[in-house]
């Protein structure tokens, strides 16, 4: 048995996919501490591990940011926001949240491995206060596309698929020195707060979240991340983690219109802005739910939100062929699923991928760009470019997808990919390697 420290940035994005590890490794037998959130200890405890709350100055709710961030509304999304939050969201906690990791490790819970998100920073500077064998195992989750730069593909932010050519790699250098000078603020800040630590960057800090940990587990297949030759030796892929298993208090009975799912003889067209974005449902789900009126299939809208679908009603008539939830478990949907029209998020378009359902994606803020880029340069779907799509974009994108069957086909073989990885087993080896 093995004591290991699950440390997650108080997001649901990326706390889930902690929460999915950590009930794993409780199964094979570990105990496990997740420090992070306070508003997370029910999901913890339901995966059965001993949730510790961060400190008050790195722990926040993301359903209410503008309370902790009041300035982060004047920075539109895009550049400015990321380069906000890089500084704000994520980077000033880094001092606590390292304090909070060794107070936990000297004082109550002497872990040999500690498993984190790569935007929880104190887990980095962790990793550089002193030598292997002097500190525990680091590992990397990669819940999102690898930021580190590279000369074979256009860094994030872009939202660009690869270059070709003869000077595509030269272009690439030029691209990614482009984005260290507009992070440049970001990077002094951020490394200001390394120094708090007593810790020093040891280079540019995208490059680092993924290049410091001694391993760094990637949560997908090669065939959706763009080709790389300059990759660290402690990057692997692993394949994206299954869906997280619904805790008791989550649980909720299918919605009374389930049947029709389940016995529709038409393509079952889902759609969702996940489980966060969900706030305005005028972004993607109205308008996928106009646009997709009249056509011969079924269109199953999953809000996220219980009072979901009475904004969705109250916006105007629903069309005959659309059904709208509050909460519709994705497990149980995903497999009557022809297309999934999304906002883009990447645990979600990996869902959608472990069952070969090929996908139409329409987001924008935070990595949901960079999702979009890759699910169309995968062939795997349709990148809407917007994430407030017109009815009449959803629609098109739709019936290319289930009008061209190769995109079901990259779909299948996406899915078969996944197939041949396991997340779990693969950390579980590390952990395993660790003790």
């Amino acid at each position: 048995m093995a004591l290991i420290i699950a440390a997650a940035t108080p997001f649901h994005g990326h706390v889930q996919p902690v929460l999915t590890v950590a009930a794993d490794l409780v199964r094979r037998g570990h105990e496990v501490v997740v420090l992070t959130g306070s508003r997370f200890a029910e999901d913890v405890r339901a995966a059965g591990a001993l949730h510790v709350a961060l400190p008050p100055a790195a722990d926040f709710d993301d359903r209410r940011l503008e309370l902790y961030f009041p300035d982060r509304a004047a920075f539109p999304t895009g550049p400015a926001q990321l380069d906000y939050d890089m500084k704000h969201v994520f980077g000033d906690p880094t001092a606590a949240q390292y304090r909070a990791l060794r107070t936990l490790l000297a004082r109550r819970f002497p872990a040999s491995v500690v498993i984190g998100d790569p935007l929880f920073l104190g887990t980095t500077a962790l990793t550089l206060s002193a030598p292997p064998g002097h500190r525990p195992v680091t590992v990397g989750l990669g819940i999102t596309m690898p930021t580190v730069l590279s000369e074979d593909a256009p860094p994030i932010g872009l939202a660009l698929p690869p270059l070709a050519g003869e000077g595509a790699k030269k272009r690439h250098r030029e691209m990614n020195e482009q984005v260290k000078e507009v992070f440049g603020g970001a990077q002094r800040h951020i490394e200001e707060n390394f120094g708090e630590c007593g810790t020093e960057l040891p280079g540019f800090v995208l490059d680092c979240l993924v290049t410091v940990p001694d391993h760094y587990l990637q949560l997908t297949v090669p065939g959706f991340e763009y080709p790389r030759g300059d990759l660290p030796p402690t990057f692997r892929f692993v394949g994206p983690l299954p869906a997280a298993p619904r805790a008791p208090h989550a649980r909720r009975p299918l919605p009374e219109w389930w049947a029709e799912v389940e016995r529709a003889d038409r393509p079952v067209v889902v759609v969702t802005q996940g489980s966060f974005d969900n706030r305005d449902l005028g972004r993607l789900i109205r308008p996928a739910v106009d646009g997709l009126a009249g056509r011969d299939v079924l269109v199953v809208a999953a809000t996220g939100r219980a009072d979901g679908p009475a904004e969705i009603e109250a916006a105007g008539p629903v069309p005959a062929n659309a059904r709208i939830g509050g909460y519709v478990p994705f497990d149980a949907l995903l497999p009557h699923a022809s297309v999934l029209v999304t906002n883009g998020g990447y645990g979600g378009v990996h869902q959608a991928l472990r069952h070969g359902v090929p996908l139409v994606v329409g987001g924008d803020g935070e990595d949901k760009p960079e999702v979009a880029a890759r699910v169309e340069w995968s062939g795997t779907g349709v990148d809407l470019r917007t994430g407030q799509p017109s009815p009449e974009a959803v629609r098109d994108a739709v019936t290319k997808v289930l009008g061209e069957p190769g995109y079901r086909e990259r779909a299948a073989a996406l899915r078969a990919e996944i197939e041949r990885h396991d997340a779990l087993a693969a950390i579980a080896e590390v952990v395993a390697g660790a003790a």
